[in-house]
């Protein structure tokens, strides 16, 4: 056997039999979340397994799918990495009819992606963006601080009941369920995507996650999702998260509402910009 595969194999051998590193508790007992968090996939694309296409929007071209002519200037930048996905089984049971729509919004997703409008992200969208977020925590009170739009979210450990209204990031109810945090948010409206491959959901839409620190630096996250209107059952998502490590590891300022405004409002402007 090669010296170098044989160092190899005893350092991966060493690795498992090493114990593993007690999670991180607060004064009571429970598990310490508190610390600046990202996904490291690309989830944010296209939460199905897929191979890498040549742009988030395609046209027709004479020897295969070629990019839509709003981002064919973008070249590779607007291109999709390939994913093995993070659905368990690999495909959303999407209704027949709600499969056309999510074609549709493929096909128009510059227009329709909400992420390009700087909305809320939504639930679990925010989750797995390729942007930071933020948890903290204490003995009573558990809080999400998002990096994109400024989004956040309260956790609630007494059901409130039912949510005034509906919103983009909905109404969260959390337990605890031994050492994993049980999150339960419903009160969703029908705006939020779940990536840039128009992954869409209705009102209806009611999510049950789960966080679970596996190392003190990692968090396995899962999330079933269940929408009747929209799909044929509950399914399920599963990544991990990653403790960001940086000394000086922040949330950073991300003003997209400002980077929006002229797309957004630039036709009313006095004298419009030349688009």
């Amino acid at each position: 056997m090669r010296p170098v595969l044989l160092t190899l194999l005893i350092a991966a051998f060493a690795a498992a039999q090493a114990p593993s590193q007690p999670i991180p508790r607060l004064p009571g007992g429970k598990p310490d979340f508190n610390g600046i968090w990202q996904a490291l996939s690309a989830a944010h694309y296209d939460i199905e397994r897929h191979m890498a296409r040549p742009s988030m929007m395609l046209r027709q071209g004479p020897y295969g799918p070629l990019p839509a002519e709003p981002l064919l200037r973008l070249g590779a930048v607007g291109s999709v990495p390939g994913s093995m996905g993070i659905v368990e089984g690999g495909t959303i049971p999407y209704k027949p009819e709600a499969q056309k729509i999510r074609e549709e919004n493929r096909a128009n997703w510059l227009d329709r992606d909400p992420e390009v409008k700087c909305y809320l992200p939504g639930v679990p969208r925010a989750t797995y963006m390729p942007f930071p977020f933020q948890i903290v925590q204490n003995q009573k009170q558990f809080f999400f601080r998002y990096e994109y739009a400024g989004a956040y979210r309260d956790i609630y450990f007494k059901d409130p009941g039912p949510a005034e209204t509906d919103s983009w990031m909905g109404q969260s109810v959390g337990r605890w369920q031994g050492d994993t945090l049980i999150v339960d948010t419903k009160g969703f409206n029908d705006q939020t995507w779940f990536d840039r491959g128009g992954t869409h959901h209705s009102a209806q839409l009611h999510v049950v996650e789960s966080f679970k620190l596996i190392t003190p630096n990692h968090i396995q996250y899962e999330a079933t999702i269940e929408d009747p209107e929209v799909f044929t059952r509950p399914w399920k998502i599963s990544l991990p998260l990653y403790r960001r490590m940086e000394a000086d590891a922040r949330l950073m300022d991300f003003r997209c509402v400002e980077f929006v405004e002229e797309l957004m409002f630039g036709e009313h402007r006095k004298k419009p910009l030349k688009r």
